[in-house]
């Protein structure tokens, strides 16, 4: 709500390869800022020497045909490696590109970085470079289930975080008390609100978790009539590939209001 009580539109997230750039690329992070939106999402793993790059997956095809795999090559090995994307319906080629370049995109453009980690070893290797390039204010956690999110909160208290919601829960137990989980595990893990699949979120999950001081950040919403509807239920952040439609609803509303 803004000073005159009036529902604030939710922040932008552009979903890594959001507008049809490759996902974890630093194009798609340029196109993230250029749109405007607020927050940056990028996935992020750990090479085997310790250094974070952006990367939704551990196993790769190379260019060449070749199974490769970041969990099991250093920096060095990997960093001029052509891999084969064919993702989303996006194919084509990269090499990969690191946390620390990503980083040094958002830092200048006050936009924030939601960093949604696919590794527990992810959580040090961010933390060393957000301290060092001075953006604690700049960067939250994401990807962080309850056991990741309790070993962030252990190994690095300092960074926000969102707990990722379980879809499992969800599929197997009665809807009310996997809302009921989910708030509760947030807050034992001193998670400052939710990112859940957009599927699993009603009106009543709203209301739970809005009880319990947690804001709701859904993902991924691409299509207008959804960001609507989510914008209307009082979401805080809504992940999105398509960042244009979802900053020209926000522009929308600004004007009817």
């Amino acid at each position: 709500m803004d000073a005159e009580g009036r529902k604030c539109f939710p922040f932008i997230t552009a979903h890594t390869g959001c507008m049809e750039t490759l996902d974890n690329t630093l194009d798609a992070v340029r196109m993230g800022i250029k749109l405007g939106a607020d927050i940056v999402e990028d996935d992020v793993r750990v090479t085997k020497d310790g250094i974070p790059i952006l990367a939704h997956d551990d196993i790769w095809t190379t260019a060449a045909g070749r199974s490769i795999s970041i969990s099991e090559m250093s920096f060095v090995e990997l960093k001029n490696v052509e891999v084969a994307v064919d993702y989303a319906g996006k194919r084509g080629s990269m090499t990969f590109s690191t946390l620390e370049e990503m980083l040094r995109l958002i830092k200048p453009s006050g936009a924030i970085a939601n960093l949604d980690l696919k590794v527990d070893e992810a959580v040090d290797a961010a933390a060393e470079l957000v301290h060092r390039l001075g953006m604690l204010e700049q960067v939250f956690l994401s990807g962080c289930e309850r056991e990741r999110a309790l070993l962030a909160q252990r190994r690095q208290p300092q960074l926000r975080k969102l707990l990722n919601a379980d879809i499992r829960l969800f599929r197997t137990s009665p809807y009310e008390l996997a809302v009921e989980q989910t708030c509760r595990e947030a807050l034992e893990a001193s998670c400052f609100g939710i990112n859940i699949y957009h599927e699993i979120v009603t009106p009543w999950f709203m209301e739970r978790a809005h009880a319990s001081g947690l804001p709701v950040y859904v993902w991924t919403v691409n299509e207008t009539r959804l960001m609507e509807r989510f914008a209307d239920l009082g979401v805080a952040s809504i992940t999105a590939r398509n960042v244009q439609a979802l900053a020209d609803l926000k522009q929308e509303r600004a004007i009817e209001a």
